[in-house]
């Protein structure tokens, strides 16, 4: 005890101060290196006024948008193309949430508890509810499931998360609809405008006038300057408004089979077709060792089409032809089973679902319906009235189908007995799911059908052939370290140089590259010139050179100066034809002066932009209205879309337009508003205003 007591008697001090050190020093690891710190990784990939998304919420978004396709497509599996699309959808879900939540606040638009438990309602259920909770079986809107989900969401938290989801869904939805509600209650047509528009198309004018086209002045004599083409470009920012972007050169060097390679497919194939020519069951042999993908039925003649049809068609029973050339394959093709079948067949059935353990009760029922039907009963009115498949009764049962029709492993049977029996044939069919009264109503152009078994295998590169490549792919990066390099070798050598351009920062797929996420993150990172690394991708490897930097703003003139310098010239071959014209007293004067005649154009209506004589001249047209000139003065010259105009009204003739019902016409005048405002609002408007923040991408790169 009292070499204890002499510690903290000679220590006491120094321990505390060496507490105090070691509880800044976590703060300040906090502060410096911790979660949102100055220097350390930030989890926050995005933000719209003020609002953060961190990372965690976002692959949670993109994980719940994942799953929902996977929900809407079973089976379905999504490459990085349909992953990309999950993504912006993740991140426009966070932004439309967040912006549309503003609006909703300071409007003031709520949805009560009272509403939400109205969308649940049996008499007026919300559509959302009525998609959710609709019985399978007979296709109508079940409150019962309702019930069940709730009893179900006291005693498992997932099924409990999921209701609060489908709520907060219909709470957004009911909102959104009461926002645009609003909105559209401020969209009218008045009567004045109405009248006005009817009094624009009640009216033509029949028109002479001297055009002056554009090209009549070389586009050779015409210099522009870079200043000029600079100003154009500020003067209408609007039109230059891009986002930021890259644009790079590149070679590829594609991974392709050599001869070599080809010989060791046909090799393995032929041993494969070996064993296929003394197996009993063909088609099971294909299906296990094929790399050809075939449908496993009969087809006809006139649906198949395959390298070498002629060959393959008139094939005998058991016969083979091959090996033959499909794309990257290389195939044999055996002909199983020939016989006569239709190429498509109408029917109509009643599916009766069995209750677990009351199959013979479904059973009875289908009989009766059947013996129903053969007795004369129309199965269109039974389908109606009897069946459990909810389009029934939309189509009355009516199914068409092709042999090469798709259908539910559950109605495989129906579709066999569809090609396998004749027409006004009726059946009970049973089924995994219960039992279907089929009957035949129409098989249209029965001729033969073939079932072929197609043994393919794919003609791979070899792990020496995609060596090869990387070794000419590694040889000419080292080779070309700039740009100049770079250009000179392809040309030198005829190499093929592609382009890939407007590659936006969360890009993951580049078109004709596909999968690309390494060279768009390097594309971000590199310098203007710069020539990368060798970039291996499924099939290829790749060497590029960024050409082109792009921030976010107005597009530069080197990127848009085609267009810029096309409209400038325009302008001022258009000063120079006015300039020519003075003030002409007429039309002949006009013609005089430019060595053009005089044309004339009919049927000139205010309403429109577009003339037959003139096509799209929406000034031309305007000026023939135009009350200081009239009938009685030539125009002023007038630069138009293809040229400088002259013109004179010769007279004003009536259209005889019938008169427009304004309720129509005001129904259909806001009904078109309101759909472009709903289309266009949050885009144009209530995004661009926003304060947002897109930091994915530098969050993908760090993380690459």
């Amino acid at each position: 005890m009292s070499v204890i007591q002499k510690i903290r008697d000679k220590y006491a001090v120094w321990i505390i101060v060496l507490i105090c050190l070691a509880i800044v020093s976590f703060l300040l690891q906090d502060v410096f290196f911790g979660r949102g710190s100055m220097f350390g990784q930030s989890n926050v990939v995005g933000k719209v006024n003020g609002v953060e998304l961190s990372n965690t919420d976002y692959q949670r978004r993109i994980e719940m948008t994942t799953q929902q396709m996977q929900r809407q497509y079973p089976g379905q599996s999504f490459d990085e193309e349909a992953q990309q699309i999950f993504r912006e959808q993740a991140w426009n879900g966070f932004l439309s949430e967040n912006i549309m939540e503003e609006q909703y606040a300071a409007l003031g638009i709520v949805v009560t508890d009272a509403e939400l438990q109205d969308a649940f309602s049996a008499k007026n259920p919300h559509p959302m509810v009525r998609q959710q909770f609709t019985n399978p079986q007979t296709g109508e809107f079940d409150p019962a499931m309702i019930q069940q989900v709730n009893q179900a969401a006291k005693q498992d938290p997932n099924v409990r998360a999921q209701l609060l989801d489908f709520d907060r869904a219909i709470v957004e939805t009911q909102r959104n609809v009461k926002y645009y509600s609003l909105i559209n209650k401020g969209i009218y047509y008045p009567k004045w405008l109405a009248k006005q528009q009817q009094e624009d198309a009640a009216k033509n004018a029949n028109i002479s006038y001297v055009q002056v086209p554009y090209v009549t002045i070389a586009d050779s004599t015409v210099k522009v300057t870079d200043s000029e083409l600079n100003k154009y470009i500020q003067d209408n920012k609007g039109l230059f408004e891009v986002p930021e972007g890259r644009k790079i050169e590149y070679v590829s060097f594609d991974v392709l089979p050599t001869p070599s390679d080809s010989a060791a497919a046909f090799t393995e194939l032929n041993k494969l077709k070996a064993e296929m020519d003394t197996t009993p069951d063909v088609a099971q042999f294909v299906k296990l060792n094929s790399e050809y993908n075939q449908y496993d039925g009969f087809v006809s003649r006139s649906a198949i089409h395959v390298p070498n049809k002629d060959s393959i068609i008139d094939l005998p029973t058991g016969g083979t032809f091959g090996p033959y050339i499909d794309g990257n394959m290389v195939v044999y093709a055996k002909m199983l089973e020939r016989k006569n079948m239709a190429d498509t067949v109408k029917l109509r059935q009643v599916l009766i679902f069995a209750q677990q353990g009351a199959d013979s009760v479904a059973k009875n029922r289908a009989d009766s319906i059947a013996t129903v039907v053969r007795g004369g009963g129309d199965i269109a009115a039974l389908a109606i009235a009897f069946s459990q498949d909810p389009s029934a009764k939309q189509n009355g049962g009516e199914v068409t189908l092709a042999p090469h029709t798709d259908v539910p492993q559950e109605l495989a049977e129906v579709k066999k007995f569809a090609f396998d029996g004749t027409s006004g044939e009726v059946k009970t069919v049973k089924l995994p799911i219960g039992y279907a009264v089929v009957k035949i109503t129409e098989q249209k152009n029965i001729g033969p059908a073939l079932k072929i078994a197609y043994l393919g295998k794919r003609v791979d590169a070899s792990s020496s052939s995609s060596n090869d490549m990387l070794t000419a792919a590694n040889e000419f990066a080292s080779a070309n370290t700039s740009r100049d390099k770079f250009d000179k070798t392809i040309q030198q050598k005829g190499l093929d140089k592609r382009i890939a351009e407007n590659i936006q920062p969360m890009d993951f797929v580049l078109p004709g590259l596909g999968s690309a996420r390494e060279i768009v993150n390097w594309a971000y990172s590199a310098n203007k010139n710069d020539v990368s690394r060798v970039f291996s991708l499924e099939d290829r490897f790749v060497v590029a050179v960024l050409t082109s930097i792009r921030e976010k703003g107005t597009a530069p003139l080197d990127e848009v100066r085609p267009a810029v310098e096309a409209e400038v010239r325009k302008q001022k071959k258009a000063e120079q034809i006015m300039a020519k014209l003075g003030t002409p007293a007429n039309l002949d004067a006009a013609a005089k002066a430019t060595n053009q005649p005089v044309l004339t154009a009919e049927g000139v209506n205010f309403s429109s932009s577009y003339a037959p004589a003139l096509n799209f001249e929406p000034r031309v047209i305007g000026a023939a209205f135009n009350k200081a000139w009239g009938t009685n003065k030539t125009s002023a010259p007038i630069q138009g879309q293809a040229g400088v105009f002259v013109i004179h009204v010769n007279n004003y003739t009536n259209t005889d337009a019938p008169a427009v019902d304004y309720a129509q016409q005001r129904q259909a005048f806001e009904g078109g508003m309101q759909q472009l405002v709903q289309q266009q609002l949050f885009q144009s408007v209530l995004k661009k205003n926003s304060n947002v923040k897109d930091n994915r991408a530098e969050f993908f790169r760090s993380n690459n």
